[in-house]
């Protein structure tokens, strides 16, 4: 398998993970609970997934697969998101920190969308 491939096959697990990511965020705000040790976790492994997208999407960069910029902005984005929810909420674990992270992970999801589709030539 290629990096390309790996690559491309880590955005859907990226897509996947966050979408259920707000789905859980968005249960635990309805069901008025807080930030858990789990969802603690859960947001650690989703930007590491990013992360590691990151790092094979430089990779192919420097191996002569250029990306478009907006590709770029959209993978840098999404990788800032939960870092910047983290330190906006001071790391409280009350419901409306909830909330919020279940609404970053949504806005994630469309960020992972989008860069998917500027992926793709002519996108």
């Amino acid at each position: 398998m290629t990096i390309n491939q790996v690559h491309d096959r880590l955005a859907n697990v990226a897509l996947i993970y966050f979408a259920a990511l707000a789905v859980w965020g968005t249960w635990r705000f309805l069901r008025k609970q807080g930030i858990s040790p789990a969802f603690w976790g859960a947001t650690v492994i989703a930007e590491l997934i990013l992360a590691l997208q990151g790092v094979l999407g430089i990779t192919l960069w420097l191996n002569g697969v250029p990306p478009a910029p907006i590709h770029i902005m959209y993978g840098a984005v999404g990788l800032m998101a939960l870092p910047a929810v983290y330190m906006y909420t001071k790391r409280r674990t009350d419901r409306p920190e909830m909330l919020m992270y279940a609404v970053v992970a949504l806005i994630t999801v469309g960020l992972i969308i989008r860069a998917m589709s500027t992926a793709l030539p002519g996108g």
